[in-house]
């Protein structure tokens, strides 16, 4: 008599949406299909609204079993959202085993933006983010990242695109070169760069590449002119100074389509003076940009607050007066926290009861 045991091992598919053309022609010299191939299933991949490869008609049924035997579309829905008042909506994706990340959805008349994820918490430690006290947990994958756009019920509604959602963009900067490949791509959604913004706090070593590579717009968290201001609210201060970044932008030669854009969370007291405003316009000179000015609107255990609209107001004319296009960016998703990281934590910590 002998005795012993067996377990089904189940086999984890590839995830065919968000890989790139090389990628895809990658994948049909591997299981041997036909290099045409690779650009039909690109063609099904982003510009039909397909939700399995038993759809891709054009493939020979012999074709997508073989595909089929190795690989998955790879699309998943949102968990849940929350729906604001004023039209935002907030998105919870799971990702990378049990972690979570946000995506939001804000709809603006006939524009209508989607903020991505583009890491599960953050290494930056910026101390008015709620995202960054998570700590990092990972990076996400171009499957991840844009599986943000494309699962969204409005994904036909979206007009623009920011990665502004939880993570360093530039810190995960060959997965989100990868998304932007895709989206901006005749062969992937074939969207304009200028449709798309990428914000991030600032790190020297990839903005080069970002720009070199891409023409989408840029957007740099500054939050303060003044190095040790900077440092207090923003630690990577002290290996990526402002100065750093303003000279990296400075020597490209940017297009008249792309724009530059500095980030401006303003904190009554702290970083709202006519001494910043002067100091903004001293290092801001001869680059073309504008200015988003944010209201602050606090996450748990911050003892940071906003100024008032009419000192809001206020400064943004002063940095006008100095011949900076300022705007104030309208505050949107309020009454759910649509600030970045406060639903995913929530759930994080639900998750780890």
């Amino acid at each position: 008599m002998s005795c012993g045991y067996h377990s089904d091992i189940i086999m984890i598919k590839e995830k065919l949406y968000g890989k790139t053309l090389n990628d895809l022609i990658a994948v049909t010299k591997r299981i041997g299909l036909p290099g045409f191939a690779a650009k039909q299933i690109a063609d099904w991949l982003y510009k039909k609204e397909i939700s399995s490869i038993d759809e891709m008609t054009n493939l020979s049924k012999k074709m997508r079993e073989v595909l089929s035997s190795e690989y998955e579309l790879g699309l998943s829905d949102p968990l849940k959202y929350s729906e604001s008042i004023d039209g935002t909506k907030k998105y919870l994706f799971g990702v990378l085993n049990n972690k979570f990340i946000e995506t939001a959805y804000i709809p603006d008349n006939d524009r209508a933006t989607i903020c991505v994820s583009s890491q599960a918490g953050c290494k930056m430690g910026c101390v008015f983010c709620m995202t960054g006290r998570q700590g990092f947990q990972g990076n996400l994958s171009s499957n991840e990242i844009l599986n943000q756009f494309r699962s969204l019920p409005e994904f036909r509604n979206i007009t623009n695109m920011v990665f502004m959602g939880m993570g360093e963009p530039l810190d995960n900067i060959n997965q989100v070169m990868k998304s932007l490949e895709i989206l901006t791509s005749p062969w992937g959604y074939g969207w304009s760069p200028t449709r798309i913004t990428v914000s991030t706090v600032g790190l020297t070593g990839t903005i080069g590449e970002f720009l070199e590579k891409s023409r989408c717009h840029l957007a740099i968290s500054l939050h303060s002119p003044f190095d040790d201001e900077r440092r207090q609210l923003m630690p990577i201060q002290r290996t990526n100074s402002v100065k750093e970044i303003l000279d990296i932008i400075r020597n490209f030669d940017f297009n008249s389509q792309r724009r530059v854009s500095f980030e401006y969370i303003l904190f009554e007291g702290l970083n709202d003076t006519p001494r910043h405003v002067k100091e903004l316009a001293r290092i801001l000179n001869g680059i073309k940009c504008r200015i988003n000015l944010i209201r602050f609107h606090k996450v748990p255990g911050s003892s940071y607050s906003s100024p008032g609209d009419k000192e809001v107001f206020e400064f943004k004319e002063a940095l006008v007066a100095k011949g900076i296009l300022t705007t104030i960016r309208a505050s949107r998703g309020v009454d759910i926290q649509a600030a970045c990281g406060l639903l995913s934590t929530l759930e994080q910590n639900k998750s780890s009861q």
